[in-house]
């Protein structure tokens, strides 16, 4: 073994027998580590111990030692770093703070009056930073002054009126999002609503706290009310504008689909498949023969292209914050056969235990056919029992859809969707890029990127 994992086997070693300790055990080696200056370790060994025996009296009694001389250490830390950096110090006294509190269950940690008043000094001072920074940003940086107010009631609860400004600075920071129809250049003029609803919802529903802050995406209702039938899939970039202003709207989110490309291709399985016949000879015993069955499956794929352009727009001044070209396919695959099987449909298989024995290549050559026609993964099973489940005559309604959608390795039907359901299907998780593109302007102000106040509306309302 190299000399140098004798040392990281060793620790591994210490660890797991550490682990099969029991508390008290646990309890003594806590009281060595803590005599050799390994307080945190110390720590941990009589918590472990605590954790499994709280009753331990000497695993308590570690651990108070232990906890007090973290403490002590932490503060004098503390004190050391609040000479150069007081904010720094002041962040380190949050955390000393949740130290003592998640350490009460197990050990009563005693805190210094002197560093207790130190401590409160500091974050006070640290508040009232935080503060003063939130007052100098709350006429042009509303998202970074709602996070400095909150920033000051983190290190002093209840500071002066800092929860008052930050809903205030909350207020004025909020954007406001519209998701318009997009234009269609080819196509139905409901795609582009129909995306645009999809795309909507799906923001609304990802789009929340803690992610996102400063962002509210408006519902369909304030969208549709301010359009009119003509707009329906024909909306210019600076409708979309005009369109979301009237919403109530800071930013936009608008584009256009177009170059929709559909390639269909038929496929055709036609051969024998073997069904297992058992039967009682004269003797009364169980016989197997195999009865060839002649089947035909019919499928249908059909392919979609779709390109997709996207703007997030200032809604006042009309700058693009975002922006991304995306081109998107999607796949559908129907299975049809009027071939009825009768009773067991576990009988039935491809290719017969007596021709796959005799005939391997035959056997290879019409499961490949079979994946071709009817998708890598599907089984004889799964059709037969598509074929004994379906009462209809397998034309395709958009209730289907979402099979599809799901990624469905094919649907028992004779009809494929239409182009434009598909390229809707294509389309149904572009909203993923947007999603990216206003969380990442979620937290910064407008000004940060380049837009006036008077470009914007968050002052306004």
């Amino acid at each position: 073994m190299s000399r140098r994992l004798v040392p990281a086997a060793l620790a591994a070693l210490i660890l797991v027998s550490a682990g099969c300790a029991g508390p008290s055990k646990l309890a003594q080696k806590s009281e060595e580590n803590l005599a050799a200056g390994e307080n945190t370790h110390a720590w941990e060994l009589a918590t472990r111990a605590l954790d499994r025996d709280p009753g331990n009296a000497r695993a308590r009694a570690a651990a108070t030692a232990a906890g007090n001389a973290i403490a002590r250490d932490w503060e004098q830390r503390i004190h050391a770093l609040a000479q150069s950096d007081s904010i720094a110090a002041a962040q380190q006294v949050l955390e000393l703070s949740s130290f003592r509190v998640n350490g009460a269950r197990y050990a009563a940690i005693s805190v210094d009056p002197e560093a207790a008043r130190e401590e409160l000094a500091l974050r006070h001072a640290a508040a009232r930073v935080a503060y003063q920074h939130g007052l100098a940003d709350l006429a042009r940086r509303p998202k970074s002054a709602c996070l400095d107010f909150e920033e000051a009631q983190r290190f002093v609860p209840d500071y002066r009126d800092a929860a008052r400004l930050a809903d205030q600075a909350h207020t004025r920071a909020l954007s406001q999002v519209a998701v318009v129809p997009f234009f269609v250049a080819s196509g139905p003029p409901t795609l582009g609503r129909d995306v645009a609803a999809d795309w909507r919802d799906q923001l609304a529903r990802h789009l929340v706290e803690p992610d996102a802050r400063f962002t509210n995406v408006l519902g369909s209702a304030a969208i549709e009310q301010q359009m009119n039938v003509t707009q329906l899939g024909r909306l210019s970039r600076d409708d979309a504008m005009k369109l979301g202003r009237k919403a109530g709207a800071d930013r936009v989110v608008w584009g256009s689909i177009d170059h929709i490309d559909s390639q269909t291709r038929f496929h055709l399985f036609t051969d024998v498949i073997a069904r297992r016949v058992v039967a009682k000879n004269d003797a009364g015993e169980e016989v197997t023969h195999w009865q060839d069955v002649p089947v035909e499956v019919l499928s249908r794929v059909r392919t979609v292209t779709v390109d997709v352009d996207y703007e997030v727009i200032a809604a006042r001044s009309g700058a693009t914050l975002a922006h991304q070209h995306d081109q998107r396919t999607t796949s559908a695959r129907v299975v049809w056969t009027s071939f009825n099987p009768d009773g067991d449909l576990g009988a039935y298989t491809l290719v017969s235990d007596a021709v796959r024995a005799a005939s391997p290549a035959r056997a290879k050559d019409v499961e490949t056919r079979w994946s071709d026609v009817c998708g890598a993964g599907t089984t004889l099973r799964q059709v037969l029992e598509a074929r004994r489940s379906t009462r209809s005559e397998g034309h395709y309604d958009r209730n289907a859809l979402p099979r599809f959608m799901a990624g469905a390795t094919f649907v028992f039907l004779q009809d494929l969707p239409p182009t434009e359901d598909l390229a809707f299907a294509a389309l149904e998780g572009g909203w993923q890029p947007v999603h990216a593109d206003l969380l990442r302007l979620d937290a910064t102000d407008d000004v940060d990127l380049g837009l006036t106040a008077g470009s914007t509306s968050g002052a306004d309302r």
